[in-house]
């Protein structure tokens, strides 16, 4: 029996291609309402995740082994970034991407942008606290520590902003930003969060609006440097060490919290406007100016790059 001839088929046009799952769809779209959905839940399993880790380490401890409050300070923040990366985890499985495109990518972890971070913080850090000094609104004071115990205060609280450095970044600025910054765009999604940052700040004791507010500014300014680095380390670096500046170097009150363990007996002196009153430096009319400042060096010295570049 003769062979009969094949008819070609011509491919499917895109038009008539089947539309993805909508559970695809809302995993992997960058519409404004998979992006609010991903985000809640992101953040449901991130509470999962604190509370679970939470309860573990209260039945491990037991009652009678109650933490002092700077240590269960510093395992509430090892919480934290424990409970944001397991979280992140799950999502980058179910979004069947890398982890690393959220913000902290492994490859340059404490490197190069980590400790060029960590010098900006420094110098912003004491840039405010020079200017706050010569208009008679802080003084240095005598040597609160000494020798061993100096260098245990100072190991302590530079490893602990390094956690809340990672906590707080990649909270405000990790998954949230990478999500809500593919579907709003990343500058609005930055306002947001960054308000958002601010706001939160105004649950510690002492913590009023124009430090909200100048936590907003900082929100924004540690947002350039996540747009203009392509990671979050750089903003890690300067979160952490603006915090260790502010709180053990200059000793003085960092977002309300005031602690032991201060470099020295400084005080500030002078109009709320000048010194920040109970909220610290960053209270301070000046820190509006320094953080215009450090926008601007990072503006220049970090410039815009073509194509945003995913890590791994």
């Amino acid at each position: 029996m003769p062979e009969l001839p094949t008819v070609p088929t011509a491919p499917l046009s895109p038009e008539a291609a089947p539309a993805p799952p909508f559970w695809d769809r809302l995993l992997r779209g960058n519409f404004w309402l998979a992006a609010v959905v991903r985000v809640i839940l992101y953040g449901v399993l991130f509470g999962g995740i604190a509370s679970g880790i939470s309860r573990a380490v209260r039945f491990f401890l037991g009652r009678e082994h109650a933490l002092s409050p700077l240590r269960g300070l510093f395992v509430g923040e090892c919480i934290g970034v424990a409970a944001a990366l397991g979280a992140v985890l799950l999502m980058a499985l179910l979004e069947k991407r890398r982890p690393g495109v959220y913000g902290l990518p492994l490859q340059g972890a404490f490197g190069k942008l980590f400790w060029q971070g960590a010098l900006a913080g420094l110098l912003e850090i004491s840039v405010l606290m020079a200017l706050i000094a010569a208009c008679g609104g802080y003084s240095f004071g005598g040597l609160a520590v000494q020798g061993l115990e100096l260098a245990r205060w100072a190991g302590f609280w530079a490893l602990l902003f390094v956690v809340v450095g990672l906590f707080e970044e990649f909270l405000f600025r990790g998954y949230a930003q990478y999500t809500l910054g593919a579907a709003l765009g990343f500058w609005p999604a930055a306002l947001l969060l960054s308000a958002l940052f601010g706001a939160a700040h105004l649950r510690n004791p002492g913590e009023g609006w124009v430090g909200a507010l100048s936590i907003l500014e900082v929100g924004i300014v540690l947002c350039l440097t996540l747009r203009r680095t392509g990671n979050l380390w750089f903003a890690v670096g300067l979160h952490a060490s603006f915090d260790f500046g502010e709180t053990f170097l200059y000793s003085v009150p960092n977002s309300g919290f005031v602690t032991a363990g201060h470099l020295s007996h400084a005080a500030l002196h002078g109009p709320a406007w000048l010194t920040g009153g109970s909220v610290g430096p960053e209270g301070s009319l000046f820190s509006f100016l320094t953080m215009a400042i450090m926008f601007y060096a990072i503006h220049l010295l970090y410039p815009a790059k073509e194509e945003a570049v995913e890590n791994a």
